[in-house]
């Protein structure tokens, strides 16, 4: 139980990872135009989707330590 948790809690690490790259990558390939016009623009809210992504893969990973915690809390005593 405990490998199959630290499992889980490396691929949402990983998944927060991949969401903070493609959101840099995605702010790097934003243009002036992007920049300048009116209104939200198509990469201003693929930042915004990936930033969320990132924030949920966190979450998800910090329940998995959580969970991790007691499971190896349980084994110890």
């Amino acid at each position: 139980m405990q490998t199959f948790l630290f499992v889980l809690i490396i691929l949402a690490a990983v998944g927060a990872l991949v969401s903070v790259v493609r959101g840099v990558l995605i702010m790097l390939r934003t243009s002036r135009e992007d920049l300048e016009g009116a209104g939200p623009n198509r990469s201003a809210l693929q930042q915004n989707r990936m930033m969320w992504r990132r924030v949920q893969f966190q979450a998800l990973a910090i329940v998995f330590v959580i969970l991790f915690l007691l499971v190896a809390r349980g084994h110890a005593g």
